[in-house]
């Protein structure tokens, strides 16, 4: 999970195919092939997939496009979000002979005449879009060259009232082709949709394969469904399987192609959120930055080998990791999804969920649902296991006293660097430094620009030490509801590693 497509290593295979092969020879080697260490070079390319954010036509929603400034990067490039061209039938017969969209008065319909979401700014300042109702498409993506490093769109949604009411919000997501996503539900009182965003040309195929308490849901719907050609689909778990279960893991398999996926759960009482995909299954596993209030969490596993599982569950605290009583190991049965009602576990301090092997390693994916509030006032979100900032991650959409970023260092003391970005509107930059000790997490006062005007970024940057993770809250305007977002912020993907080489044409004597 988690590739990214590299120009630079199709240029470095290429140049292979020509020469025979690529070397590197130091002198007076005559010729024999060395190995020298990796450059680490900015990305040239990068694509994001955004799901359609509603079905409401209560619901608001914006889009942030930002992209940190990276040295080394192209001095110029591009960045552009499209809509998705997926459509229902129905949608197909409301059309005019040359297939495009009309509406009482022939004109065209649906994104200002075509005019994009968001037109993302130079790299180091934001830019963002809005869009209402419930018809708003899904967005596909591509950044090339200065803007393709590191570059991240946060998709955040407002829906006032009705199922699924609150704040729902998830970074845009890079095409794979496999994604996990424990904490799902078919229970009476959840509507829970996957979405499925195809970017290329070409059709894909997927299978989506579902498992309860007692192991798979009885399922032939979820195999071999196809993907229109750069286009969405969303289906509704229900009608995957008439199986009511209150945790399910949703697991989803590309045969063909590749895709983007995300789940958006929706609850009666507690309002919703978009379940993002969890890191990839994994012996050791990091679910960071629970909020403070959390007035209940909810902690799903699932293992997917043969093998069943037995962690330890600690919470990192401010004040190191600690046991939390009654909770102090989980078995997971191996094929079968496990629920754990952790209560209030934060109780009123920043907390992450630290699960390691009490013996034998074996993977497990896993995600917390977190409910905020009491009574009519209570919403939800989720935090699925994440991978470790690394070099730099980056958050899109923030708002000046709005935003909570928490940051944990399971392992060993760490620094961090957190940079805020000019405001959309305007505002100048802001850096601070921080550090966070071995065993436990803080919720940092990141920066705010000076003089901001409208959103801004922050980018997480680890300096020294052991690894860390981080997530960043978003809470609604309105201070009677506990409506929030969660997401976590790994690695941005804006570097990567590229072997050095230099041809050897003496091949081609031999």
């Amino acid at each position: 999970m988690k590739r990214t497509t590299l120009s630079l290593f199709a240029g470095a295979t290429a140049l292979a195919a020509v020469t025979g092969f690529a070397a590197v020879s130091a002198p007076g080697d005559s010729g024999a092939a060395t190995t020298e260490p990796a450059a680490t070079l900015p990305v040239e390319r990068t694509g994001l997939l955004c799901p359609a954010p509603s079905n409401s036509d209560l619901a608001e929603t914006s889009y942030t496009s930002f992209t940190p400034v990276t040295k080394g990067a192209d001095e110029k490039g591009t960045a552009a979000l499209e809509a998705a061209t997926a459509e229902s039938e129905g949608e197909k017969d409301d059309k005019d002979g040359k297939g495009e969209e009309k509406d009482d008065k022939g004109e065209k319909s649906g994104d200002k005449a075509g005019e994009p979401v968001v037109q993302p700014k130079e790299p180091g300042t934001p830019a963002t879009g809005k869009t209402s109702g419930g018809d708003a498409p899904a967005l596909i993506g591509t950044a090339a060259g200065s803007h393709a490093p590191g570059w991240t769109v946060q998709q955040t949604t407002e829906v006032a009232a009705g199922t699924g009411r609150g704040l729902l919000g998830l970074n845009c997501t890079a095409p794979d082709t496999e994604f996990w996503f424990p904490g799902a539900s078919t229970a009476t009182g959840r509507t829970d949709y996957v979405h499925l965003t195809n970017p290329d040309d070409s059709a894909a195929v997927v299978d989506i394969e579902l498992y309860g308490k007692d192991g798979a849901l009885k399922s032939t719907v979820g195999e071999g469904i196809t993907v229109p050609p750069n286009s969405s689909e969303s289906l509704l778990l229900s009608t995957l399987s008439d199986v009511e279960e209150t945790d399910v893991t949703v697991h989803v398999g590309v045969r063909s192609g590749r895709l983007g996926a995300a789940v958006q759960a929706l609850d009666d009482k507690t309002g919703g959120d978009w379940l993002t995909a969890a890191a990839d299954p994994a012996s050791d596993l990091v679910l960071p930055g629970i909020p403070e209030d959390a007035t209940s969490v909810r902690l799903v596993l699932f293992t997917p080998g043969g093998s069943d599982a037995d962690l330890k569950v600690r919470l990192a605290s401010p004040s190191g990791l600690i046991t939390p009583a009654g909770h102090e190991t989980v078995h997971v049965k191996a094929g079968m999804t496990t629920g754990v009602d952790l209560g209030e576990i934060t109780r009123g301090e920043a907390g992450s969920l630290v699960l390691t092997p009490t013996s034998g390693a074996v993977p497990v994916v896993a995600a917390v649902r977190v409910v905020r509030g009491k009574g009519g006032e209570q919403e939800s979100a989720f935090i699925p296991a994440s991978d470790p900032v690394a070099a730099r991650a980056t958050s899109a959409d923030n708002r000046a006293k709005s935003t909570m970023l928490s940051v944990a260092a399971p392992d060993r003391t760490a620094k961090v660097k957190v940079t805020a970005s000019a405001g959309t509107e305007g505002g100048t930059t802001a850096t601070k430094t921080f550090t966070i000790k071995g065993g436990t997490t803080q919720n940092v006062e990141a920066p705010v620009p000076a003089g901001l005007e409208g959103t801004y970024a922050l980018t997480v940057e680890t300096v020294s030490g052991g690894p860390v993770y981080a997530s960043r809250t978003l809470t609604g305007e309105d201070d009677d509801v506990a409506s929030f977002t969660v997401q976590t912020l790994p690695d941005d993907r804006g570097m990567v590693s590229v072997p050095k080489a230099e041809e050897d044409l003496s091949v081609l004597q031999k």
